[in-house]
């Protein structure tokens, strides 16, 4: 199959047809008539031999090539969009563009925030948008980087691709303020005998890969999907939760917890921005970039958080 055989305004149709099952509404959503639609789809149909689409009763569903084909296709014309958006040149103070970021909340919390402060001052035409980090990342991380600008990440978890460091944290623990069992510090019989609360992410997979190596297994009482829920989950229990020192500075006095150093030498973190091959050159992308190392090495400057147990 040779791509200048193809017409890749099919991608649109294509989207558009297994999006909302229903050739006349695919065709208002992009401008065609219902007979310039009709043509379209029975085009995809020859390209495919199948029908994508099968008429239910009243309605259509799709087939099941279709539904392969749903989210493909998606991620297919995300990746066109962008690519046909790159620019040779790049002024932040006159263009108008959305740049999207994957991150988990405490990237966002630590990071995005100081970005977007900083994006406002200098590029007021521009807009972030942080979505959070899907669990398949690890499994399908091409996919998810074609469809996005930028991956907020620490090293350790993914590979392969391009990414530019931003700043370093480190690893403290969170126990509540009248703990029963835990004064001043936690000892390695502390981590293993308690339980635990836990983000139930990957982001944390080369720290937990460390507790591992030292013969600890923490008892996982509670997961949950944000970094931010730690300290209310840690509150008022026997529970103990690991989380990064800098997101800790600004939750602990929003909860009645306690920070306190490991017992052991925890592994840093470095958090990254990763982002797809096809956007290296793009002048946007790069102005993108260099801002958010820009911001990186302001909190580099500012000095490793230290929160007052």
């Amino acid at each position: 199959m040779h791509l200048s055989r193809l017409d890749l305004n099919l991608v649109v149709a294509l989207r558009a047809l297994l999006e909302e099952r229903n050739v006349t509404r695919a065709g208002r959503r992009i401008g065609l008539s219902q007979p310039a639609m009709s043509a379209a789809l029975a085009r995809l149909r020859r390209h495919f031999d199948d029908d994508l689409l099968a008429r239910v009763g009243g309605h259509y569903e799709l087939t099941a090539l279709g539904q392969v084909l749903l989210d493909r296709t998606s991620t297919a014309y995300d990746l066109l969009e962008r690519l046909f958006a790159s620019q040779a040149s790049f002024d932040p103070a006159k263009e108008s563009r959305e740049f999207k970021l994957v991150a988990s909340d405490y990237a966002v919390s630590v990071f995005g925030t100081e970005l977007a402060r900083v994006v406002h001052e200098e590029a007021p035409g521009i807009r972030l948008r942080f979505t959070q980090t899907p669990s398949t990342v690890v499994e399908d991380t091409a996919t998810l980087l074609s469809a996005t600008d930028g991956l907020l990440m620490p090293h350790g978890v993914i590979s392969d691709f391009p990414a530019t460091d931003l700043y370093q944290d480190r690893w403290v623990f969170l126990v509540a303020d009248d703990h029963p069992s835990v004064d001043d510090r936690l000892t390695r019989h502390d981590l293993a005998r308690l339980p635990w609360v836990t983000y139930q992410r990957t982001y944390d997979a080369p720290a937990v890969r460390q507790l591992g190596m030292l013969g600890i297994e923490p008892r996982v009482e509670v997961s949950v999907d944000s970094f931010q829920l730690l300290p209310l989950l840690v509150a008022g229990t026997r529970r103990i939760a690991l989380v990064q020192a800098r997101l800790a500075r600004l939750l602990a006095p929003l909860a009645a917890v306690r920070v306190l150093e490991p017992p052991y030498e925890a592994v840093p973190l470095q958090e990254a921005m990763w982002w797809h091959p096809v956007h290296t050159h793009d002048a946007a992308h790069i102005w993108l970039r260099e801002t958010a190392a820009r911001v990186g090495r302001r909190m580099a400057e500012v000095g490793e958080p230290r929160v007052a147990t």
